[in-house]
């Protein structure tokens, strides 16, 4: 077993943390509100830390799952920073999602210190965390990922190296850019129903079982056409990730119209008090 410091303990890190504890490893968890780390030992065992750097030293890993790139600036070369405290021969395994840029200006602070970087962003929202079925694409060093993919494996359901540094981050761009499309066409798709008078439920679960189907039909199509929204990946995050996938475009020359779009339109839901609704209230603003 391995000894291991996972920073941030949010809907996705606390559940991650604890399946890491019931997998026999050496938990140290750190939150920046102290209080959620000691309900985490509390409930599930391990230790506290009062800063990142403490947290971080003498572990073999350290994982992290924080809100964007600036909080992940924070806990690793910030004042206090894990970076401060990582042992040569370690590895820091970030599960934010962030910019590929920032995964590859971490990478490089972390091999000036002597130990790997591993940026290994997740999909499959609160549920996949508990109940520790992630998949998780990562960008790094062999050797590195090498030494971080069993421990990973304690939440993931699939679990890849795709390329050098960023590549989990590109990968995870490519997944958001995929659901935007998927779910304004599932959207388009329950209002035309409606406005059709066909019974959309049934109309589902005959479609859903062909060439139409996908993970939101499946998911989503019942609280869509109930119009129940309080749940789920919240639109302020979709919209933090796709303007990752659309400012990384503008710097690698690809288009994406229909990406840019359906961020337009979840900028008409968060004005229509949506921000913390689940992404396949994208429905919402066709039904007002």
């Amino acid at each position: 077993m391995a000894k291991v410091a996972f920073l941030g303990l949010g809907v996705m890190g606390f559940p991650m943390a604890r399946h890491l504890a019931a997998k026999g490893h050496d938990v140290t968890v750190y939150n920046r509100t102290a209080a959620k780390a000691e309900s985490f030992v509390a409930a599930h065992g391990g230790r506290t830390a009062a800063t990142p750097a403490e947290a971080a030293k003498g572990q073999d890993l350290v994982f992290c799952c924080v809100g964007n790139d600036d909080d992940l600036r924070a806990v690793t070369i910030g004042p206090d920073g894990a970076f401060e405290a990582m042992a040569k021969g370690t590895v820091f395994v970030d599960h934010t999602t962030a910019s590929a840029d920032v995964a590859r200006e971490l990478d490089a602070a972390a091999r000036e210190r002597g130990f790997g970087f591993v940026d290994a962003p997740v999909s499959g929202g609160q549920a996949g965390a508990e109940n520790g079925v992630l998949t998780v694409m990562c960008g790094g060093d062999p050797a590195d990922f090498d030494k971080a993919e069993p421990v990973i494996q304690a939440y993931a359901r699939a679990c890849r190296l795709l390329g050098p540094s960023g590549a989990g981050q590109l990968a995870k761009m490519m997944n958001q850019i995929c659901i935007a499309g998927l779910v304004q066409g599932l959207a388009e798709a329950l209002h035309f129903g409606k406005r059709a008078g066909m019974d959309v439920e049934a109309v589902i679960e005959v479609i859903s079982k062909g060439a139409a189907q996908s993970w939101q039909m499946e998911n989503r199509y019942k609280t869509m056409n109930a119009g129940s929204f309080d749940f789920g990946f919240a639109v302020d995050w979709m919209r933090k990730d796709l303007g990752i996938c659309l400012d990384e475009a503008r710097r690698n020359g690809a288009k994406l119209p229909v990406t840019a779009l359906v961020d337009q339109f979840y900028g008409d839901v968060q004005a229509m008090g949506g921000n913390r609704w689940d992404t396949s209230s994208l429905i919402a603003r066709l039904e007002k």
